[in-house]
């Protein structure tokens, strides 16, 4: 069999899947033990005698279909990942077929020029200074910079090396010392804390600053907190802030949080994995007012940017902090050479780098900066009118006014009533939705990624679980 052969069939497969998930003739989730699925792919005959091609490939891609969590069914209200562009796909074929590690230029000069091109991009959009072209050519004052990385997790990562290279320039030859610390919100993602451990910073040093009845860190509670940091010997390597938070969607006040961060001289850094692309919309923009005062950003284009898991920018205003956060020998790829281009390796943690911006350019050249924007706002008001909906219920409860494309409410009753009746909805197969603590309570959580949910889907969701509410306890 050639690769066009296998293509075709992959192919066809794809596109008669999507045709059925758009046409909600499939159900978005129908789990099985993984036993079971193991068995069913025959992956320990394929494993022993080979031959997955062909008319084989084909039942392969029949059977694999019906495991997976169906993103492009408009049941599915689930968890922050982008519902992709086929474009995304293409981009990821391509990159897959080529395999160009592109973190050194000349191993994928293509792949290299496209992600300085779209961090560039994305650099102006924030409002800052984007780099120059011909990197060779320094011009006058500081410029932007960034680096495409695989996750929000791993940007989250970076940023904070690069603020520690700032803070403690010695303390990638030397260690860390016991004083640095870390501000966040309260609803801040987990992988700040996890950076905090892998940098041997210690989640112990993570000072939490306290939040408002929204979930958004309130700005008048910086200075105790710091006051706080510091009375314990402590030394602030950064504060992050969210836009927007997972659990809820709301967004922090960045222009307070900034100004405080620049008169105190603290990095600050902005995790804007899920809403950072709200900087797209006239509309929405101003959610991030004061966006250009931070020190760096994290925006992943797997979640509101249409592309393919996973990508995701880390952006720095001056781009001399990220080329000071790495810092390493290796003879066979550092040396003096004609340099055509550009290697990102100096920014980031990977080496074997995949071209991620292929798949994100591609999207974007495909719907335009507009189309994105008007997905954008679809998604947003979406639901801000599944609010207005539910309100309309007494026996539901929401607790915040949606800032983005996510959703919380819960039906009368203890958590764990809104947990079974999620396990019902899953049940079901005609939705996925998932739940979050806020303020110590459960609630159902809706988020808005798919493109073709609309309202109605939303009615018929609600009157599911007011019939499952009705079918079960009250306690």
């Amino acid at each position: 069999m050639t690769f066009l052969t296998d293509l075709t069939l992959v192919a066809k497969a794809l596109d008669q899947h999507l045709a059925q998930a758009r046409a909600r003739a499939t159900p978005v989730l129908a789990q099985r033990p993984m036993a079971a699925l193991i068995d069913d792919l025959q992956l320990d005959h394929f494993i022993r005698h080979g031959g997955l091609e062909g008319e084989s490939l084909q039942r392969f891609m029949d059977r694999y279909l019906t495991t997976i969590i169906n993103l492009h069914q408009p049941g599915y209200l689930g968890h922050q990942v982008a519902v992709p562009h086929h474009a995304a796909a293409v981009g990821a074929l391509i990159d897959g077929l080529t395999n160009n590690p592109m973190a050194i230029y000349e191993m994928g000069p293509g792949a290299a020029a496209i992600e300085y091109f779209v961090i560039n991009w994305m650099l102006d959009k924030i409002g800052w200074t984007m780099a120059p072209l011909h990197p060779g050519q320094q011009p006058e004052g500081t410029f932007g910079g960034g680096v495409l990385t695989h996750g929000g997790s791993l940007a989250n990562l970076t940023a904070l090396i690069a603020a520690r290279s700032r803070v403690r320039p010695e303390a990638w030859r030397q260690g860390n010392s016991a004083d640095l610390a870390v501000m966040a919100s309260g609803a801040h993602h987990y992988s700040v804390e996890r950076a905090a451990g892998i940098l041997g910073i210690g989640t112990d040093n993570l000072y939490y600053v306290p939040t408002d009845a929204r979930g958004a860190m309130d700005p008048r509670a910086l200075p105790s907190t710091l006051a706080g940091l510091r009375a314990d010997g402590k030394t602030p390597l950064a504060l992050v802030a969210n836009a927007c938070s997972t659990a809820v969607g709301v967004y922090d006040p960045l222009r307070a949080l900034g100004e405080f961060c620049r008169d105190q001289d603290i990095w600050f850094h902005v995790d804007g994995a899920h809403g950072a692309t709200a900087l797209l919309s006239s509309s929405y923009r101003h959610r991030l007012d004061g966006l250009e005062l931070a020190s760096s950003l994290t925006w992943d284009t797997h979640k509101m940017m249409r592309t393919s898991s996973v990508c995701a920018a880390l952006l720095v205003r001056d781009h001399r902090s990220l080329d000071a956060a790495f810092q390493q020998e290796a003879s066979y790829l550092f040396h003096d050479k004609e340099q055509l281009g550009f290697d990102f390796i100096h920014r980031t943690v990977e080496c074997t780098k995949s071209g991620l911006g292929l798949r994100f350019y591609l999207v974007l050249a495909a719907l335009g900066e507009q189309g994105l924007a008007q997905y954008v706002e679809r998604q947003y008001r979406l639901a801000g009118q599944a609010y207005d909906e539910l309100k309309k219920f007494d026996g539901i409860e929401i607790p915040i006014e949606p800032e983005a494309n996510i959703l919380c409410f819960r039906v009368q009753g203890s958590d764990e009533r809104q947990l079974d009746l999620r396990k019902r909805i899953l049940a079901q197969g005609d939705f996925y939705i998932t739940s979050t603590q806020f303020h110590d309570r459960r609630y159902l959580r809706l988020v808005f990624m798919n493109p073709d949910t609309t309202l109605d889907d939303v009615r018929r969701l609600l009157k599911q679980i007011l019939r499952f509410a009705a079918d079960a306890p009250t306690a």
